[in-house]
């Protein structure tokens, strides 16, 4: 037997035509469905992009106890239990992450592998000089990978030359020379129709956007609310239509080949995304900063198992991220170990046998989530500074680098968790760049309300989803600090008094004013990095005098990196709109 897993990052279910988007040129999405059982309620589990790959490998959630970070000693890997038991496993991806530290310890666990360059901000050509940046905004968060994006772009100005092109001619290069064997497994892993939305002039053409060589072309979102035009967030949605055409037209090939090859028979295949993206939706854009909507966390899933030959059909039954390892090892007649939470898909495919009665997701210090297909419970923390928080790991390393001395210094080794078989961990203090008091606790009924504009307060509901979470929580081994933070019982059973939808005081601190905050674009404290900021000695005296100890705790890289008015966006008084007012008038 033999497997294919087509993985695209931020694939918004809500615009895939299977699911109901109109006027979405994705024919081969189309076929997909026709060819494939495609599931109704999948959930990611611990966001975003690696905590993703690590539940993938794990077949447990992990935001509770960790952020972005590489895979643990400790941490089971399903590309690894499968080449044990004589499954060749072959990755082929333009996923960057892949090459940095947060990333680096995912790919050497499946038997060989291949990269291609580009995507995002990939640290890829080098060039000092500073290319064309009238696409660069001056005061996105990120903005020394949106400069090396520009010099990344210039060498990809033929479709052949796109990263996910060479990804898919890779994928497509090892079914030609392997179709013929058995016992293997294959992952197609692009990082499109991730932001940037870069595609080519034919797929923006199909929605009557040319391709822009004049003025800035809005193709990349930064995490953000919304304060741009209604034109210019349908001219944001086109270009990720467009790239998402482009994902249509490489997942086709694939369909091809599987077709032309007869592989229908003993070839499993699974279609698949990490996450989705708010492009507007929710008076917000990208991910990570509010709550994990539907439009993020509610993705698409489409598997075809030659065992269970069902196509054309739909499965309700709740399923996860979490599921798709234990399903690939049940295939291939390996079990799955015993830290693992996933559930093999075998019997939802075969007659949509249930296998969860609720799904926990959620990001390290944000909302921790649970929904049972129906109601969605979105817990913000009852403590104003989102304290305490910490980080269990054995791999001190975040999204793009090392952690710092500044940290590690305050680590303690404490004893082994349930699932580290053994090993005692790290445990380091942590800071979320967003709090979850900014937005509160939330509830919503997906059946009456699926945009989820009308949160409801029921006593009744909201006590019989917080006993849903509580018991996921405990099952996943959550530490003692994430009770303390979200109000919630580490032991016996929750209780009225740990309601707080309609009555919950330690949750009024608005969202920074986004007016307020606009006015501030261009200014110091807008383009330049928290890190920066720091390095001057006056400055740094300014902000300890303004802010307190904001500057003065650990925080991490992904902080350090922000500008100031960012942070202020995504966080709950902890950057006043006020005082950064205040400060950028005395800079």
């Amino acid at each position: 037997m033999k497997a294919i897993v087509v993985m695209f990052d931020t694939l918004n279910r809500r615009f895939l035509p299977p699911y109901g988007a109109e006027g979405v040129h994705a024919p081969n999405f189309e076929r997909l469905a026709r060819r494939t059982v495609q599931f109704a309620n999948c959930y990611g589990g611990s966001m975003p992009c690696m905590p993703t790959r690590r539940k993938m490998h794990t077949g447990r959630v992990n935001f509770l106890h960790r952020g972005w970070g590489p895979l643990e000693p400790f941490d089971d890997s399903v590309p690894q239990l499968l080449g044990e038991a004589g499954v060749h496993t072959h990755l082929v991806t333009d996923h960057q992450h892949y090459w940095l530290d947060g990333g680096a310890t995912y790919h050497p666990r499946f038997r060989t592998f291949e990269f291609f360059r580009g995507q995002e901000g990939d640290e890829w050509k080098g060039q000092v000089a500073d290319p064309d940046l009238a696409n660069v905004t001056p005061y996105a968060s990120n903005r020394e990978l949106r400069r090396q994006d520009a010099v990344n772009r210039q060498y990809l100005k033929d479709e052949a030359d796109h990263p996910q092109t060479l990804t898919f001619d890779a994928g497509l290069e090892f079914i030609e020379v392997n179709r013929d064997n058995d016992g293997w497994m294959l992952q197609i892993e692009t990082f499109d129709p991730h932001e940037p939305f870069f595609s080519y002039a034919q797929y923006h053409e199909l929605y009557g956007t040319p391709t822009v060589t004049s003025v800035p072309d809005f193709d990349w979102p930064d995490y953000k609310q919304v304060t741009e035009s209604s034109g210019e967030i349908d001219h944001l949605r086109d270009r990720y239509l467009a790239l998402l055409s482009k994902c249509d037209a490489s997942l086709g090939r694939v369909l091809d080949a599987m077709d032309e090859h007869q592989m229908w028979d003993d070839t499993m295949l699974i279609v698949c995304t990490d996450h989705g993206l708010l492009l507007g939706e929710h008076d917000w854009l990208g991910k990570n900063v509010p709550p994990f909507y539907d439009e993020t966390i509610h993705t698409p899933l489409f598997v075809w198992n030659p065992r269970h030959p069902a196509a054309g059909e739909v499965r309700d039954a709740l399923v996860q991220t979490i599921d798709f390892g234990p399903t690939l090892l049940d295939f291939f007649g390996v079990s799955r170990t015993r830290d693992m939470q996933g559930h093999s898909l075998a019997g939802v495919i075969h007659d949509d046998t249930p296998i969860r009665e609720a799904a926990l997701f959620g990001i390290h210090g944000g909302h921790a989530n649970v929904t049972d297909g129906r109601y969605v419970y979105m817990r913000a923390c009852v403590t104003p500074d989102n304290q305490p928080l910490a980080e269990y790991t054995l791999m001190p390393m975040n999204m793009r680098g090392r952690i710092g001395p500044e940290v590690l210094s305050r680590a303690e080794l404490v004893e082994p968790r349930p699932f580290t078989k053994g090993m005692p961990v790290l445990k380091l203090p942590a800071f979320a760049p967003t709090n979850p008091a900014a937005f509160g606790s939330l509830l919503f009924d997906l059946e009456n309300d699926p945009g989820q504009n009308a949160p409801i307060v029921d006593d009744e509901l909201e006590l019989r989803m917080l006993r849903l979470l509580v018991d996921l929580m405990r099952e996943a081994d959550a530490p003692a600090e994430q009770y303390v933070r979200l109000g919630l019982p580490e032991r016996g059973e929750p209780g009225e008094e740990h309601l707080v939808l309609g009555r919950d005081t330690a949750q009024t601190a608005p969202v920074s004013d986004v007016d307020d905050l606009a006015s501030l674009e261009g200014s110091v404290l807008a383009t330049r990095t928290v890190r920066e900021l720091l390095a001057d000695a006056a400055v740094l005296a300014l902000l300890r005098e303004e802010l307190g100890a904001i500057v003065d705790g650990p925080l991490p890289d992904e902080a350090l990196g922000m500008t100031l008015v960012q942070i202020a966006t995504v966080t709950a008084g902890l950057v006043p709109a006020a005082a950064l007012h205040r400060i950028a008038q005395r800079i």
